[in-house]
């Protein structure tokens, strides 16, 4: 019998289920390293440049960095448990308070020419860097959204020695992603913000004018983290001018109106630091804003992950149900302002969809001023002129 039961036998069987074991355990091991490779454990903060790259750095490397860390008076860092925050709170305490959120790609720099006249004029200003950004630390583990922004805010407010909360306690201006941003904090809280100022504002940007594969790369997760950050880093690494491409202009029933490409995601921020390769030759700002970009690419360790995460879930897009509130504030509260040639924030789209949100013209100052999306710091005297005539001080 036993003779039998050998003839049976599957010749070879220990051996093939060890081959068979072997190859499962390599298979997991394989795809746990490649996983930790391309998926990295998210860290809860990601240190700034001020604790990490600059104590490293020459002097003469130091003094070449774009963006000071005294460029603007009263700077302190604001402690928090998402990181440091970068704060510049100065102008006379009694003035009128105006805060500024900037964009994407770049840090509160881009509001010199706004911010700094503010302050002569007697007002009170305070600026901050976003995290990820200029001289914040990057929060790793939580997405970069409406509720970290708004909550950033609030910690930056809460960090003076002066009140900047309560009925009509402050004025609040937002430049692109700020500009989006400054419209969520404010329907969030009405009664704070005494008037608000959108610069080139995001929030509504239509969604096909963002090309497929591009929607398709940051959104859906298929690409590798660490292969989609060197893409991003690499991308904004080549010279910024290349970026810029014309959009695919939309008629009312959908039919395009000229040749242009979509933006890519990475253009929002390439636009938010140079001006299209049609426009005038840029100012010794603009290039300086760009060589920030540069700059924070090699030393802000969590500056291209902030980014990715503000392209997932920030509030670029789709925003209709917060713009629609800002209908209910007091006429003449709201201003918009938005660039002649602006590529991105497109003076036409926003006319057609963002103007009868916040309850057309009777309800809201409209202007468009020269330039094009980086206008706050390309041609900051136009707009800085608007902003007087919206408050009626000069």
């Amino acid at each position: 019998m036993e003779a039998i039961s050998k003839c049976f036998e599957a010749p070879g069987e220990p051996q093939s289920t060890a081959i068979i074991a072997t190859t499962v355990v390599t298979t997991v091991t394989l795809i746990s390293l490649a996983r930790f490779a391309l998926w990295p454990r998210k860290r809860a903060i990601i240190p700034g440049p001020l604790t990490t790259s600059i104590p490293k750095l020459r002097k003469s490397e130091i003094d070449a960095i774009p963006y000071q860390d005294d460029f603007f008076p009263g700077a302190r860092d604001v402690v928090t448990p998402y990181g440091n925050i970068r704060v510049y709170e100065f102008g006379p305490e009694d003035g009128r308070k105006v805060l500024f959120i900037h964009g994407i790609s770049t840090s509160c720099m881009t509001f010199k020419d706004i911010a700094i006249p503010l302050a002569e004029n007697g007002c009170r200003v305070m600026l901050f860097d976003l995290f990820g950004r200029g001289y914040s630390d990057a929060p790793g583990d939580v997405p970069y959204d409406t509720r970290l922004f708004v909550t950033q805010i609030l910690l930056v407010l809460a960090s003076s020695s002066l009140p900047w909360t309560g009925d009509n306690g402050l004025n609040v201006i937002g430049y692109s992603l700020g500009g989006g941003i400054a419209v969520n904090f404010a329907a969030t809280f009405p009664t704070m913000v005494e008037t608000l100022i959108l610069l080139a504002p995001a929030g509504l940007i239509r969604p096909e004018n963002f090309g497929r594969v591009s929607r398709l790369i940051f959104t859906s997760g298929i690409i590798p983290e660490r292969v989609l950050a060197w893409l991003t880093k690499r991308r904004l690494q080549q010279p910024i001018a290349s970026a810029v491409s014309k959009r695919v202009k939309k008629s009312v029933n959908g039919h395009a109106l000229n040749g242009g490409k979509k933006e890519n995601y990475v253009d929002v921020a390439v636009q938010e630091a140079v001006d299209p390769v049609d426009e005038p030759p840029e100012t010794p700002f603009e290039l300086e804003v760009v060589r920030y970009v540069h700059w924070a690419l090699d030393f802000h360790r969590g500056f291209v992950q902030a980014f990715m995460s503000t392209i997932r879930y920030a509030p670029l897009l789709e925003q209709h149900d917060y713009w629609r509130q800002l209908a209910a504030r007091k006429p003449g509260t709201t201003a918009v302002l938005l660039g002649e040639s602006d590529n991105l924030i497109q003076k036409d789209d926003y006319a057609e969809d963002a103007l009868p949100l916040l309850g057309g013209e009777d309800n809201v100052y409209w202007r468009v001023v020269p330039g094009s999306h980086n206008f706050p710091f390309t041609h900051g005297p136009d707009a800085l002129e608007r902003i007087y005539e919206f408050w009626g001080i000069r």
